[in-house]
């Protein structure tokens, strides 16, 4: 239940919830890249700073107890004579300076090179100092002593420069290891090097930086989140009280669109009331006049005329009846229309039956008997063609106007065209203008040429175009012909 409401609450500010989550996200997305930077910033002062103060630290050493070990030589040996002293005590206090160093943790090898009439000796205890002061000592060698070898070899490719400048070398290995020879010079004559091997741990220095550094930075970005979660609850209240405003109104647009939609409804059957009753009233007329004229030698030819113009009434009155007709009553696989029957009935008894026929217009068929039946309602085909011819005769605007209408079928590409075409003055340059809808001016509603325009103005081409193309699915195209007149062309995909 909990999960439920707290996902419907969200559901309620999908938009401002994505788009003020993004905002923290980033927020929190440039803290934590700022945390990283200001860290490895650290991380590189602080090993600057560690390499600095590793060799500081070590030369000094070095140099500290190359001093004690120098004056210990001057009192024991220079100023005295070596023989008087305690073995013991030579010994004793040479192994102190020794274990002093190696005592502590960074220092890992510590011991006297002295060179003696062109021979080195290794010292790194006070028994072999013992033995050096008195004569017995023997020289290093390579080939006899496997301890030290590395020191040794570095001081022999460094013990000229030693010689010649007697100041502190140092050198370091895989950035921890300082090997450092420091000049032995007993009362100012050189002797030879004190070496030292020291590997300076700072890590614990750094390591306690670090987290303090951390616990800076989370303490830092936990209020930063705490304060982004006070201001996403202000927002979240102001969103809430903003949508309510918004459906307060949205409800009140809505009321009035249905209103607005009833009365266009309402509007729109007056104008087709309107616009479609003297059609009804001139089919009425024919009806009546076949009736007066029936005898036994028309009847079955009148009978079927009649039923077809009251076919036709019927028709008219379910449009005006509903606003959306039901697809199947205009599209069925139960019909089966024969479109080039229909021109000529529409033709011959509906548009030849008008008593100056001769004198307004002429028709000329070039019907394709190929042209295959469509399962379109046949009264649709009628309200589609009608008001299209009689656009034809209404806008030619001469005295006598020839209206051409033809049928052709292409077997290969399974299309039928149809063409009402008329040698008139042609249709205005405007509104064959394509609107932003992709529809051409003329076949939108109310859209007319006609001086006295009214409620019956405007609405042939656009029951036409709404019946072929927004309920059979065919196409219907206008446009103006060479050198005069106008062509409408209808295209049937079978």
């Amino acid at each position: 239940m909990v999960s439920k409401k707290i996902s419907s609450k969200f559901a309620k500010y999908h938009f401002e919830i994505k788009h003020i989550t993004i905002f923290f996200a980033v927020l929190i997305l440039f803290q934590i890249v700022m945390v990283f930077v200001q860290k490895a910033s650290l991380n590189s002062s602080l090993v600057q700073t560690q390499d600095w103060y590793k060799k500081y630290s070590a030369e000094k050493l070095a140099v500290v107890t190359s001093t004690s070990m120098e004056l210990l030589f001057e009192n024991l040996y220079l100023n005295n004579n070596v023989h008087k002293f305690d073995d013991a005590k030579i010994i004793y206090s040479f192994n102190v300076i020794f274990k002093q160093q190696l005592i502590q943790r960074t220092v890992k090898e510590i011991f006297l090179i002295l060179v003696k009439n062109r021979r080195m000796y290794i010292i790194d205890s006070g028994q072999k100092l013992d033995l050096y002061l008195k004569g017995e000592l023997q020289p290093y060698e390579a080939s006899k002593n496997t301890s030290h070898v590395e020191a040794v070899d570095l001081f022999l490719s460094v013990k000229d420069q030693l010689k010649s400048s007697e100041v502190i070398h140092s050198s370091v290995v895989n950035n921890q290891t300082f090997n450092i020879f420091v000049p032995f010079v007993p009362n100012g004559e050189y002797w030879g090097v004190m070496y030292l091997k020291i590997v300076p741990d700072l890590s614990f220095l750094t390591d306690e930086i670090s987290n303090n550094f951390d616990r800076i930075a989370l303490i830092y970005s936990s209020l930063i989140f705490l304060g982004l979660i006070a201001i996403f609850y202000v927002s979240s209240m102001a969103v809430e009280e903003r949508n309510e405003a918004q459906e307060k109104l949205f409800e009140e647009h809505k009321e009035n669109y249905k209103k607005e939609i009833r009365f266009e409804k309402e509007s729109l059957f007056t104008k087709r009331i309107y616009h479609t009753h003297h059609k009804t009233e001139k089919i009425m007329g024919f009806i009546k006049e076949d009736v007066r004229k029936l005898s036994p030698d028309n009847l079955t030819e009148s009978k079927a005329r009649i039923i077809t113009y009251s076919n036709f009434i019927s028709r008219i009155i379910y449009d005006m009846k509903w606003f959306d007709q039901e697809i199947n009553t205009i599209i069925n696989p139960m019909f089966h229309t024969d479109i080039n029957k229909v021109i000529h009935f529409i033709i011959e008894h509906v548009f030849l039956r008008i008593s100056s026929r001769n004198d307004m217009f002429k028709f000329v068929l070039d019907l394709d008997k190929a042209l295959p039946l469509v399962n379109v309602n046949e009264f649709v085909v009628w309200e589609i063609l009608e008001p299209i011819i009689q656009n034809s005769i209404d806008h030619g605007n001469k005295r006598r106007i020839n209206i051409l209408i033809s049928t052709k079928y292409d077997p290969a590409t399974n299309i039928s065209v149809i063409t009402i075409s008329d040698d008139g003055v042609g249709i205005v340059d405007d509104l064959l203008t394509v609107m932003p809808n992709g529809i051409k001016k003329l076949f939108l509603e109310n859209e007319t040429t006609k001086l006295n325009e009214g409620v019956n103005s405007g609405y042939g081409c656009f029951i036409a175009h709404q019946m072929a193309v927004g309920k059979c699915g065919w196409g219907l195209e206008a446009e103006n012909i060479e050198p005069a007149g106008c062509k409408f062309t209808i295209t049937i995909k079978n």
